[in-house]
């Protein structure tokens, strides 16, 4: 008799050997073929990855890439144990390192850029910058595959955008870790399931440092040390240069985050102001203050302050201008009523209040 493979398969009884043994014998056979020819396409498939420096992220059986693509065609794994002790027809494991890589510094509070070891490295094209972007803005989680494909594409990858990630990914490590060794894994873009993953134990982003000069800035302003706070303050606005994460401002897993940072930016403006004017440096906060509020006209804290500023610099009447042009803009426009510190502000003003000095 043949079984489905063509192989010849004798179903004569052997003594002692009970009904059916035969047939299971053939059934044992076949899978045991199977798995030999699984193991042998998964030790092609990973030793291609590492030929490649790809480390790709594992596909899930039958699952398919943004646009109902075909990612890949490689076989699942069978899932059934050979005969014997601790013997699996399971994929091998790649090795993982638990220790980051360390000095990799990356900005993305304007265009991104990327220090390794203190120098600037090359990051490539503009699609494969975006990449790291994107990565950057979920620094610490992994983003996925998919969403990668959606957003570097703007909703319509090609099919050969799957590749072009891969070797964006692969470019990306040789640059971020370029003493890395052939074939080791990498520690600071890591591959997480069906996704990336920058790790953040391995990197420093300019925008975790704004965030913590502007916290500190704030509590050094509670604590009635305004010094401290400008310090502080400057120390975080320095740190932009254009909008933050550009390459991929407008993308929807980007944009909230963007929106963020644009409004902790400008209380740190307000904040730095109102430093300059607790250190007595009102004709500056002035200035500064003249053109925050026409950029910014409806923000009360900032009218709040040019107000303040430039009656403390003896310009009572250019005071009360800009806080019944900003009450008359906010009936105006939105009619509704300045907030109680602003009308608080107006009539200290009005009477010369000594706590305004």
């Amino acid at each position: 008799m043949m079984n489905q493979r063509g192989t010849q398969i004798s179903l004569e009884r052997r003594p002692g050997e009970r009904p059916g043994d035969a047939r299971r014998i053939a059934e044992l056979e076949r899978e045991v073929r199977e798995l030999r020819r699984v193991n042998e396409t998964l030790k092609m498939y990973f030793a291609k990855a590492l030929e490649l420096d790809l480390d790709l992220p594992l596909q899930e059986p039958g699952a398919r890439a943004v646009g109902d693509r075909e990612v890949t065609n490689f076989p699942a794994p069978a899932r059934r144990t050979l005969p014997g002790p601790g013997r699996s027809a399971e994929a091998p494991r790649l090795q993982v390192v638990e220790t980051p890589a360390a000095g990799v510094e990356l900005r993305v509070l304007g265009p991104v850029e990327a220090d390794v070891a203190g120098r600037r490295v090359e990051l490539g094209a503009p699609k494969q910058r975006a990449a790291l972007v994107l990565l950057v803005s979920q620094v610490g989680q992994t983003v996925s595959v998919d969403v990668m494909l959606e957003e570097l594409w703007e909703g319509a990858p090609p099919p050969s955008a799957i590749t072009s990630l891969h070797a964006y990914v692969a470019n990306l490590r040789r640059a971020l870790e370029p003493d890395r060794a052939p074939r080791q894994p990498a520690s600071v873009l890591r591959t997480r399931g069906r996704g990336y993953l920058l790790d953040s134990r391995a990197v420093e982003v300019d925008v975790q440092h704004f965030g913590a000069h502007a916290t500190a800035g704030w509590k050094a302003l509670d604590r009635g040390d305004p010094q401290r706070a400008l310090r502080a303050f400057e120390t975080g606005l320095s740190l932009w240069r254009g909008q933050a994460y550009a390459e991929v401002a407008a993308a929807a897993h980007v944009a909230p985050e963007v929106v963020r940072l644009d409004e902790l930016r400008l209380s740190v403006m307000e904040g730095r102001c109102a430093s300059l004017i607790a250190v007595g440096a009102y004709e500056v906060a002035v200035s500064e203050l003249a053109a925050f509020t026409q950029a910014h006209p409806l923000r009360e804290y900032g009218c709040e302050l040019f107000g303040l500023a430039l009656y403390r610099s003896g310009r009572q009447a250019d005071a009360l201008a800009v806080l019944r042009a900003h009450q008359q803009r906010m009936a105006e426009e939105l009619g509704i009523d300045p907030s109680p510190a602003l009308r608080r502000l107006e009539s200290e003003i009005l009477r010369q209040a000594p706590a305004l000095d």
